[in-house]
């Protein structure tokens, strides 16, 4: 049984991780004449960040989807740049990846947990 909620949570972050790949990649070739299997240069160290601080999320497996949590661990100038890829890829994602779009709404309809709070 912990394996399969070890397995679920790695899905997630996984499914996550593509998610905003496929998000960067559309604003990419949207604004920047991308190839669909490469990025330019912006926006690779745009996606490299991410994934960065989606491994680093004090929340872990528990996650909520950034714009539902209670902090935020972007830099001013990436949360800038991250805003800017979803105004523009969020409404192109349903038609091309319905089932990534559909997971994303479910999530975000999750309740944020509660961020431990220590030395009180």
């Amino acid at each position: 049984m912990i394996q399969s909620l070890i397995v679920k949570s790695e899905r997630r972050l996984k499914r996550e991780r593509s998610t905003v790949l496929k998000m960067i990649s559309l604003f990419c070739r949207g604004h920047h004449g991308s190839t669909e299997s490469a990025l330019c240069d912006q926006c690779e160290s745009l996606n490299r960040y991410v994934l960065a601080r989606l491994e680093r999320c004090p929340f872990g497996d528990d996650k909520p989807v950034c714009d539902r949590c209670p902090i935020h661990c972007y830099r001013p100038e990436i949360r800038v740049q991250i805003k800017r890829v979803m105004q523009y890829s969020g409404p192109r994602m349903f038609l091309r990846h319905p089932i990534l779009t559909v997971y994303h709404f479910i999530d975000a309809h999750r309740t944020p947990p509660e961020l431990e709070r220590s030395g009180a």
